[in-house]
């Protein structure tokens, strides 16, 4: 096979130590190296003509985010959630324990959370709604039972009613 691992997923933000303490102390991600560089070879790798990055590796549950924030020649794009039926990346989901208690930690480090996307109601075994990251990057929140590593829709995954 040509390809021999996924090694991350990359996400741009405006502020890297404030989406640092959101992933790593809300999320519980795990922090597992930082890089800087700048000029040649990382100028010609990102297609800008002047740039200086920053990044850091945040690990969770077996997956490898980086956090990237570009200080030359900065960050452009809104901050708003992006639409879900926009082409590219939409959003990172994760199996939390307690909705009401992760909503409340996201709102309260920056981020939001999009109220009229909640699903199920309060006492049932699946309930979900849509968040977003202090720079609009989607999270999904899944608070339910069965197996939290199981497929959507698959075996051990129950949906909510």
């Amino acid at each position: 096979m040509l390809v021999q691992r996924l090694t991350h997923l990359g996400i741009c933000v405006s502020d890297i130590e404030r989406s640092l303490r959101f992933y790593r102390d809300l999320l519980g991600c795990k922090e597992v190296g930082r890089l800087e560089m700048e000029g040649a070879p990382v100028t010609t790798l990102n297609g800008m003509p002047e740039v200086k990055v920053r990044a850091i590796y945040l690990e969770r549950d077996g997956w490898r985010l980086e956090l990237i924030e570009f200080p030359v020649p900065g960050w452009i794009g809104s901050q708003s959630p992006r639409p879900m039926n926009q082409v590219g990346f939409t959003h990172l989901s994760f199996r939390v324990a307690d909705l009401d208690a992760i909503c409340a930690g996201i709102e309260a480090a920056g981020g939001g959370v999009l109220r009229d996307s909640h699903v199920g109601q309060a006492g049932s075994p699946t309930r979900a709604i849509m968040a977003f990251d202090p720079d609009g990057i989607r999270l999904e929140l899944v608070q339910g039972v069965g197996d939290p590593n199981a497929v959507p829709g698959g075996p051990g995954y129950q949906v909510a009613r």
